[in-house]
C-alpha cells in the first residue's frame, strides 16, 4: 500500500490550512456491505473461522465497544466480517485519510493521532455512541505490535471505558501476526487466521469496578505471545524468507552487544559483527548455529533489548542522533516531503531541525507514552513519527543501522522513569 506525497517547502506546508473538524458518520448499509465484501478474498485464502463467546448478551441494536488487537492489516477485514450488519465507527489513524478522506468518513471512521492526547477522540467517540447510535471499533494498541507481544495500551484506557458507560467487547485474532509480521516488508505467509469475539463486560460491571481495576482487566485480556503460542500450538510457517528484516526488531547481539549490524534474511538473523547466526524455526523457535543459544523466542530478545535501553537511560548514556528525510502531515490531501534534517532523541526528549534551518521542533518527554514507529511506512521507508494533533513530523532515519524499534523502547522506558 503507497501513499500519495508532495515534494513541498516548509514554509509552505505550514502555511497550508488544516482541515476543519467534521463530527463522525453513521456508515450506511452500502459501506458496510463494500467493506465486507473487498475483505472476502484474504478471508477466504485464510480459512477464516470466528468463534463467538456470549454474545447474547449484547441485544440487538445496542452500542457497544469494540476493542480488538492489533497485529497486521487483515484486523480490520476481520472486523468487517465478523461485526456485519451492525453499523459502528472506526478510530482510524489520521494518515489512513489522506487521499481518500471521502471514502474513510463514509466507512465510518474517526480520525486521530497515534500516542497524542486527544480530547477531541473522545468527544467524537460520545458523539457517534450517543447520538448516531453506532458501536465504536477501537485499536488501542494504537500501532502494529512489533515483536507478537501487546503494544503498551494507554493507561487512561479505564476511565475512558467508564465515561461510555457502554459494553466492552472484545475481539482477538489469531493467526494474523505470523501471517504477515510487520518486520517482513509486507511478506504474506500461508497461515489460517480465526478471531474470538467475548462479550467481556456489561454496564452494570463496568459501574461496580474501579478505573484501575477496568484498565488492569483490559491489559490481561490483551496478553499474547504470538511466537511462544506458535510452538505451543505446533503452527508451522515454513516460509523461506520468515526472517527476513527480522533485524528490525532484533538489533542488538547479545553475544557482542553490537548494535545495528544484524541481518534478518531468509530464515537466519545474523551478526555482522561477530558472526552469530540463529535460524528462526518453522515453529517460531530461535536456535543459534554456531554457539550459545541466548534467546529461543524473539519476544524474550526484545524484552532483553528494552531492560538494555532502560539501564543506558538510567546512566546517562542513551542518545539517538540520526540524519533523517523529513515529510510533514498537515491535512488529508497529501504527506509532504519538505526535506532533510536531524533528529536527536534523549532523556530530555525529542529534537528536530532541518530544511535549511527553517524546521525547530522540540517534544517533551512526558509527551506521549510511546512512539509512532513503523517499518517500511506505505513503502517508503522506516519511520519515526512525532509531533502534535496540528503536524506530525514523519522522519526516516538516513543510515543502515536499525533505530527505530530502539527509539520506541527508549520513549515508552522514559516515560516510565518520570
Amino acid at each position: 500500500m503507497k501513499i500519495k506525497t508532495k515534494q513541498m517547502t516548509f514554509a509552505e506546508v505550514m502555511a497550508l490550512p488544516r482541515p476543519k473538524h467534521r463530527k463522525p458518520k453513521r456508515p450506511n448499509v452500502f459501506f458496510r456491505t463494500l467493506l465486507k465484501l473487498v475483505s472476502l478474498p484474504d478471508l477466504w485464502a485464510t480459512r477464516f473461522r470466528v468463534k463467538r463467546i456470549g454474545m447474547e448478551r449484547l441485544a440487538r441494536g445496542e452500542c457497544c465497544l469494540y476493542l480488538m488487537n492489533h497485529c497486521s492489516f487483515i484486523d480490520l477485514e476481520i472486523a468487517a466480517s465478523v461485526l456485519y450488519p451492525r453499523p459502528f465507527n472506526i478510530v482510524a489513524t489520521f494518515d489512513g485519510f489522506i487521499g481518500k478522506a471521502w471514502l474513510m468518513r463514509n466507512l465510518g471512521c474517526i480520525p486521530t493521532q497515534k500516542f497524542v492526547n486527544d480530547v477531541g477522540l473522545v468527544m467524537d467517540i460520545l458523539y457517534a455512541v450517543r447520538k448516531k447510535k453506532n458501536s465504536v471499533l477501537m485499536y488501542p494498541e494504537a500501532g502494529y505490535s512489533l515483536d507478537g507481544t501487546t503494544t503498551t495500551l494507554p493507561s487512561h484506557l479505564g476511565r475512558f471505558v467508564k465515561k461510555l458507560g457502554i459494553p466492552v467487547v472484545m475481539i482477538r485474532t489469531n493467526g494474523a501476526f505470523l501471517r504477515d509480521p510487520l518486520y517482513n516488508n509486507l511478506q504474506r505467509r500461508k497461515v489460517r487466521v480465526s478471531a474470538e469475539i467475548e462479550y467481556l463486560l456489561s454496564p452494570d460491571e463496568i459501574t461496580a469496578m474501579t478505573e484501575e481495576a477496568l484498565y488492569q482487566k483490559i491489559v490481561e485480556e490483551f496478553r499474547i505471545d504470538y511466537f511462544r503460542r506458535q510452538k505451543e500450538a505446533e503452527i508451522k510457517v515454513d516460509a523461506p524468507f520468515r526472517a527476513d528484516y527480522l533485524n528490525r526488531v532484533l538489533y542488538k547481539c547479545p553475544h557482542c552487544m553490537t548494535e545495528g549490524k544484524t541481518r534478518g534474511q531468509g530464515t537466519k538473523i545474523t551478526c555482522e559483527a561477530c558472526g552469530a547466526t540463529y535460524t528462526l524455526t518453522e515453529y517460531g523457535e530461535l536456535v543459534c548455529e554456531n554457539g550459545e543459544t541466548k534467546f529461543s523466542f524473539a519476544t524474550d530478545w526484545y524484552t532483553w533489548e528494552r531492560a538494555c535501553v532502560r539501564e543506558e537511560i538510567r546512566e546517562g548514556r542513551y542518545c539517538l542522533d540520526v540524519p533523517v528525510k523529513i515529510a510533514l502531515q498537515v491535512d488529508y490531501k497529501a504527506l509532504y516531503f519538505v526535506g532533510e534534517g536531524r533528529l536527536i532523541h534523549t532523556r530530555d526528549g525529542f529534537a528536530l531541525t532541518g530544511c535549511d534551518g527553517a524546521l525547530s521542533y522540540t517534544q517533551k518527554p512526558v509527551a506521549t507514552y510511546s512512539l509512532c514507529a513503523d517499518y517500511n511506512f506505505y513503502e517508503i521507508g522506516d519511520v519515526i513519527c512525532i509531533g502534535d494533533n496540528k503536524t506530525r513530523y514523519y522522519c526516516f532515519p538516513q543510515t543502515e543501522d536499525d533505530v527505530v524499534t530502539k527509539a520506541r523502547l527508549a520513549t515508552e522506558e522514559i516515560y516510565k522513569m518520570l
